[in-house]
């Protein structure tokens, strides 16, 4: 069977990648030689200086490219379409880097707090860009956003940390009819929460998947890294240009992690799935909690959306993330995350161990409070990354840090200190 005909659990381990054939070695060796021997001067074996060819750099990407279904051949592009930078945020850096002086960019008002600090802070001020973020669980305020400047639209589903999930197939039919009248947007989708085991954005017709590949690819949270994968021709040609021009390329070193963490990712998957699935199920009948977000819950308004476009095989699958709001205020917060022992109180995501996180003093300090306020990211907002431990111990661990709890009777002001974020 050729190999780009193989499913999702076999692609992770087996897409864009072959033995060594010097070696013959099944796992792609480190190549961490930052330059190589030329024959005669430009005569080279297709590697000149690691920040523009790599041989672990390219496996991961070919891997990348593979699992995302990209369409674009090696002799189209060396790796396929696949790209990886040295963080998340690299890599959104670079894909801005497609836009000009003055361009509009419509974006999910529930962005990663990182993405809108880019966005908002940095490349408004530095590179003129003019950025509208609305809510776009509803497409029809997409296509009112959008202005005859406006050059591309950018996307989470789910979001972070609300999990407001978006129909991809209304962005891309909305691109598409623009792009009928002479005007063309480059859509991308953010696919970090999902990973290609539950979606992947290119077969509804993204031109660009964006990951954090700290995060489920990596899956062992030793990795820093981020990658970009299309399966337009023309849009690799200019990645390939800009990841070379700007070089915050991945490292040797981890390309090889990640590229490990992505050969269990369907397995991993499926374990965090059916265990957030439990926890929230459990969570919503705890007395100290007042409500959970979870997309697999009857409860959550995009239930049937999640269930048509997340999916493992022919089932659907949720997600790994868990948004719960406590009961009380920000003491009580503090008390109950202060008090978890096997999960772990940190910022990221999508490791094999259970992450807890306060996104309105952690991941999302800054996003300014007044938009805080608007997306509901209150101080009783918990976000919660859940890992493969024995869900009954997760359960155990999250119910003694609940009881440790002591709900006021009275609210207490629901005010949080301004803080910096990494």
């Amino acid at each position: 069977m050729s190999r780009s005909k193989l499913r999702i659990d076999s692609l992770v381990i087996h897409g864009g990648q072959a033995p060594d054939p010097s070696t013959g070695a099944v796992m792609p060796p480190i190549s961490l030689a930052s330059t190589y021997a030329q024959e005669s001067p430009g005569q080279h074996k297709g590697f000149e200086y690691t920040r523009s060819h790599n041989p672990t750099r390219y496996a991961l990407e070919r891997s990348i490219a593979a699992i995302e279904g990209s369409s674009l051949s090696q002799r189209q592009d060396v790796t396929s379409g696949g790209f990886a930078f040295s963080s998340g945020l690299a890599a959104m850096a670079t894909c801005l880097e497609l836009l000009d002086t003055g361009d509009h960019v419509v974006a999910m008002d529930d962005l990663y707090g990182g993405s809108y600090r880019l966005m908002s802070r940095v490349r408004e001020r530095s590179m003129g860009l003019n950025v509208t973020y609305v809510d776009m669980t509803d497409a029809k305020r997409v296509e009112q956003a959008i202005t005859p400047r406006t050059k591309m639209i950018w996307i989470e589903t789910p979001t972070n940390p609300t999990l407001k999930l978006i129909d991809l197939k209304a962005i891309t039919a909305i691109a598409q009819s623009r792009a009928a009248k002479g005007q063309k947007i480059i859509t991308v989708c953010d696919n970090t929460f999902a990973t290609p085991i539950l979606q992947r954005p290119l077969e509804y017709g993204f031109d660009i998947v964006h990951h954090s590949a700290t995060k489920y690819l990596g899956g062992h949270s030793d990795a820093l890294g981020g990658l970009l994968v299309t399966n337009r021709a023309e849009i690799a040609e200019k990645l390939r240009f800009m990841q070379n021009a700007i070089g915050s390329v991945l490292s040797p070193f981890d390309s090889y992690l990640v590229l490990r963490g992505i050969k269990t990712l369907a397995l991993r998957m499926q374990r965090h799935c059916q265990s957030a699935a439990r926890i929230a199920e459990w969570l919503v009948k705890h007395p100290k909690v007042q409500r959970v977000v979870y997309p697999g819950l009857p409860s959550h308004p995009q239930h049937s959306l999640a269930g048509q476009q997340m999916r493992i095989g022919d089932e659907p699958a949720y997600g790994g993330m868990i948004t719960m709001f406590l009961k009380g205020g920000l003491g009580e917060s503090r008390q109950f995350l202060e008090n978890v022992q096997v999960f772990a109180l940190a910022e990221s995501l999508g490791g094999v161990e259970s992450l807890i996180e306060h996104p309105a003093i952690m991941t999302h300090a800054s996003v300014p409070p007044e938009n805080r306020a608007k997306l509901g990211i209150s101080d009783t907002l918990v976000r919660i990354s859940v890992g493969i431990e024995d869900v009954r111990d997760l359960i155990a661990d999250l119910d003694q840090a609940l009881e440790s709890v002591s709900i006021s009777p009275v609210p207490k002001t629901r005010e949080t200190a301004a803080r910096g974020s990494p």
